[in-house]
């Protein structure tokens, strides 16, 4: 009977009634060994996830919590978020005298703070200005690659790296030959003053007016002046500071942008909750708006740089002007400035095309102005059409003053600022006006 049940309780651990393959001699002793190991590494596994002894979470500058009922909207429901330091009291009377005259003084102060502030820091607000440009100008490629399931921080990452490798690589291309020619301009500069000298219109002009004693007399007052000569040493330094200061405020619009670019969100975030909260739905959509429309403009502004400067430099090719790389790098960067950029760049790549020929400089100009047309007309508008439409006189009028006030990174941002004005004076003054 014991045997019988023995065998019946035994019968549950092995259903299919087949007996365990009987381990070898070295089974157990083998076991044993991988036992501890594997309890060994579990444990190391969780000790590295766990926080150091004593070891703090990092504090982070949070958004506040949305207090979507306060008093007088119906009051606070059961489990609502209060906030945290108490609901603020009523507010003093606007027409109280002493709210008047304090407010009005801590207003003014603040005017000239402001102002102050901005005339002793202009160098550092341009940085920001310039920083912010080039962030809002890579959001719309950091938000295609978010579309694509990439993380923002990996977009971030790839989007500042092309952009870096691209300009790194341009300039490692470009500057050699930049140095090659520059110094073949530079030796060819005497032998073209020696043409000059030895010409008819000289000659003329030295038997008439006596040039060449006049510029003789000058070199040597210049030459035994100490005054002139410690203004070209002054020069000198003054050129290499411009240029330390140059490479200094690039590293700093860089790191700017990259810090702009990964905030932007929760920039955007804080900023919409500044507004009252029945406005802060408009006030989201118009400046979504706003900067979608200064990122499209910057990516297709850039666009139409390069392919401006490509023609330039593959019609400077072919009819033989000097320089022609160097002379598209001027071209690309003015043809950055909106409207009339390339036609600054068409006119100075004319005067250097002379010294080939007219026939060359014809050539050349009406290859490139024709070029301009066509961008202006089928280029331009498929690539611009997703960014701004500013009419024309005020997009001239809005380069002017942009370049007057900042210099080009003002005529850089001067469009996309006129683009965020039309917007506003449409979407908030022009409709209150059509209300009344």
């Amino acid at each position: 009977m014991t045997d019988k049940t023995d065998a019946s309780s035994a019968a549950p651990e092995n259903p299919g009634g087949t007996q365990p393959p009987a381990a070898g001699p070295q089974g157990p002793a083998a076991a044993r060994r991988k036992r501890p190991a594997a309890a060994a590494l579990g444990l190391l596994v969780h000790r590295l996830r766990q926080p150091l002894p004593g070891a703090q979470p990092r504090l982070r500058f949070e958004m506040p919590p949305d207090y979507a009922r306060q008093n007088g909207e119906g009051g606070s429901e059961e489990g609502e978020v209060q906030p945290q330091f108490g609901s603020p009291g009523p507010r003093i009377s606007p027409q109280h005298p002493l709210y008047l005259g304090f407010m009005g003084t801590v207003g003014v102060g603040l005017a000239l703070l402001v102002y102050w502030i901005g005339s002793n820091t202009t160098q550092l607000l341009l940085w920001i200005v310039a920083a912010l440009f080039i962030a809002l100008g890579l959001e719309p490629v950091v938000g295609w690659l978010e579309g694509r399931k990439i993380p923002r921080p990996a977009g971030i990452l790839v989007s500042v790296t092309v952009l870096v490798s691209a300009v790194v690589g341009f300039f490692a291309t470009l500057i050699p030959t930049i140095v090659d020619q520059v110094t073949e301009i530079v030796q060819q500069a005497p032998e073209w003053i020696r043409d000059f000298i030895d010409s008819e219109f000289f000659r003329s002009l030295d038997d008439q007016f006596g040039v060449r004693d006049r510029i003789t007399e000058e070199l040597d007052k210049f030459v035994n002046d100490p005054a002139a000569m410690g203004g070209i040493f002054g020069g000198v330094v003054g050129f290499g500071s411009t240029i330390a200061n140059g490479l200094f405020g690039t590293l700093i619009v860089l790191v700017l942008s990259l810090y702009f670019l990964a905030a932007l969100p929760a920039m955007k975030k804080w900023g919409y909750r500044l507004a009252p909260r029945s406005r802060r739905h408009r006030v989201e959509a118009l400046s979504e708006e706003i900067t979608r429309s200064v990122g499209n403009y910057v990516i297709g502004q850039a666009v139409v740089a390069l392919l401006n400067a490509t023609f330039a430099f593959i019609v400077m090719s072919i009819v033989g002007i000097p320089f022609a790389l160097l002379l598209a790098f001027v071209v690309a960067l003015l043809a950055f400035i909106p409207l009339v950029g390339g036609m600054i760049a068409g006119i100075v790549v004319l005067l250097v095309s002379l010294t080939e020929g007219w026939q060359t400089a014809a050539i050349y100009g009406i290859c490139y102005f024709s070029y301009l047309q066509f961008e202006a007309y089928f280029i331009s508008p498929r690539i611009m059409q997703k960014a701004v439409a500013v009419p024309g006189a005020v997009a001239v009028i809005s380069v002017i003053a942009g370049g007057s006030l900042l210099g080009v990174l003002g005529a850089l941002i001067a469009i996309p600022t006129a683009a965020a004005v039309l917007l506003l004076i449409r979407e908030i003054y022009i409709v209150r006006q059509d209300q009344h």
